[in-house]
């Protein structure tokens, strides 16, 4: 399981925000609680496009705590895939075997 911080650093007031994801809602959850951002600022929860926006000092947090640095917006589109392709193959149908 693995947590990634994007390097989107868009402005948000006087704030610099990116992405935080993780391979799991648990995983994601617990860095958040870590870092200390607010569960209740989870976006898109339970969908493939779950993630925290956090500013750049949570991010260095993070980062110093094991997440793993991706590119925006190329790097994020790699995990959105990988998540899509994820989501298909546990909602295919299981070959029944005799």
């Amino acid at each position: 399981m693995t947590v990634y911080v994007d390097d989107m650093n868009a402005g948000y007031g006087r704030m610099k925000m990116c992405h935080m994801f993780a391979d799991s809602q648990e995983e994601l959850l617990s860095m958040a609680d870590k870092i200390g951002v607010q569960r209740k600022w989870l976006q898109h929860a339970g969908t493939i496009k779950e993630h925290f926006d956090i500013c750049l000092s949570k991010r260095a947090k993070a980062v110093g705590m094991g997440a793993i640095e991706i590119t925006y917006p190329e790097g994020v589109q790699g995990l959105m895939r990988q998540r899509k392709e994820a989501a298909k193959q546990a909602s295919a149908p299981k070959a029944v075997t005799p």
